[in-house]
């Protein structure tokens, strides 16, 4: 592995991080820049990720990488913080650049002019700007495979199968604790849309980063307003203090469910058995039982060239991260078939994110059957499916408690997304475009 420090002002220094080793004889190589964060507060939560993103490419090139070409990966740890994720970005950027992963919906608003005029795509796996999945304004940004808005009303639906059915949400008390942040604020309009829909009461409470402060927030909420059920959009050490603060409440962990950024090992080991009972969305497996989590422990792990400690990979964020890999290495893919097996630049990565197709054949030959959804992207829509499923910690793991849960894209999410994406369109003077 090869560190690089570079010199920034007095926002520090941004570490450069070389994830993949390429052999010594002369091969095509396609890069690919992580915008990381291996330091700051949300650290415990960013590494997991980091690894499993460096070792599914790492397990690519020891297979004999994309058609032949070698992933060249190289991150810069952002901190979480959105000045220094755009230094790293005009550090990386370059044509040839696959596909920005700011892991951040802060970093990523910050990048998507940026990134759309250097024609580099921007994978927002489940997270950023939810408007970037109307590709007619966002040509460059992707948010497969569920954005925040889907996200909403997954979770909403959970409850709605929970209380008997939609018509029984009405007069029902649900809270929102989020941080507060662009990332805690994206599903705030769909829940109050869906309170005016079906006739709950919505009640929302915004958490200061880090989120070590909740004591006053979490005796208001379980001695004052005792809602029905309480979601979460937090992050980091925010997600292990509100269960903790929601169990000193007795706040029922069986009502409190946490959005898929709330729903890892790292958010509820810290708070022990009072965890036991908490639920999150999720739209990925977790475990070793798939023929690509496994070639990644012999090939890479086994190897001696693992990224990260082995006992972390089936991890929920390291998952996460196998799935964000996965997901870059099949747009090459794709549009290696209509350019050449060769290194490609941004601007037809971009045209091989937009013929995605992962069907089940697909996953399949990709080890990772039974892993994800099928995923197919157009033009128009930079989301897919929205599916997600809800996953629930009994004190030792993550157990599927839900079907994958459909969201109302068609009626309700599908015409907001349009709606706002026009109005960043008139905003910026974008014209759309016609993806007819």
């Amino acid at each position: 592995m090869k560190l690089k420090t570079l010199g920034l002002a007095a926002a520090g220094a941004a570490v450069l991080f070389a994830a993949t080793v390429l052999p010594a004889t002369a091969q095509e190589k396609q890069f690919v820049p992580g915008l990381m964060y291996r330091s700051g507060p949300y650290a415990p939560n960013g590494v997991p990720f980091a690894n499993g993103l460096a070792d599914y490419f790492k397990m690519v090139n020891a297979k004999g990488g994309i058609n032949g070409v070698q992933i060249e990966y190289e991150e810069c740890d952002t901190a979480y913080n959105n000045d220094r994720g755009v230094e790293c970005y005009e550090r990386l950027k370059k044509p040839g650049a696959a596909a920005i992963t700011p892991l951040s919906t802060g970093i990523t608003y910050a990048l998507i002019d940026r990134a759309t005029a250097d024609k580099i795509p921007v994978l927002s796996m489940g997270y950023g700007r939810t408007a970037g999945s109307d590709g007619t304004v966002f040509p460059y940004v992707f948010t497969l495979p569920a954005t925040y808005w889907s996200g909403a009303d997954v979770i909403v639906n959970h409850i709605a199968q929970n209380e008997g059915g939609y018509d029984k949400l009405k007069g029902k008390k649900i809270a929102l604790v989020y941080h507060d942040s662009a990332y805690g604020k994206e599903p705030i309009g769909t829940l109050e849309a869906l309170a005016a829909a079906h006739g709950f009461e919505l009640s929302l409470f915004p958490v200061a980063h880090p989120g070590l402060e909740q004591k006053a927030t979490w005796l208001q909420i379980g001695r004052q307003l005792r809602p029905d059920w309480v979601l979460m959009w937090g992050w980091g050490v925010m997600n292990s203090t509100a269960i903790k603060e929601a169990a000193a409440v007795a706040y029922p962990m069986d009502h409190f469910i946490g959005i898929w950024w709330s729903g890892s090992e790292q958010d509820v080991t810290p708070a022990g058995d009072q965890a036991k009972g908490y639920k999150s969305a999720n739209f990925h497996g977790t475990g070793t039982d798939y023929p690509a989590i496994k070639d990644i422990i012999k090939l890479v792990q086994d190897a001696g060239n693992g990224t990260g400690p082995r006992d972390e990979v089936g991890t929920v964020l390291y998952n996460r991260g196998v799935m964000n890999g996965a997901i870059i290495v099949e747009a090459i893919r794709t549009a290696q078939d209509k350019y050449g097996k060769k290194a490609l630049l941004g601007e037809q990565i971009r045209d091989g994110f937009e013929a995605l197709n992962i069907d089940a054949a697909r996953l399949e030959a990709m080890g990772l059957t039974g892993f994800m959804e099928p995923i197919k992207i157009t033009c128009a829509d930079h989301e897919g499916t929205g599916r997600a499923f809800i996953q629930q910690w009994d004190g030792k793991g993550w157990n599927k408690v839900s079907d994958w849960i459909e969201p109302n894209r068609a009626g309700l999410l599908r015409p907001m997304i349009v709606e706002a994406a026009a109005a960043y369109a008139a905003e910026k003077g974008i014209k759309a475009r016609d993806c007819k």
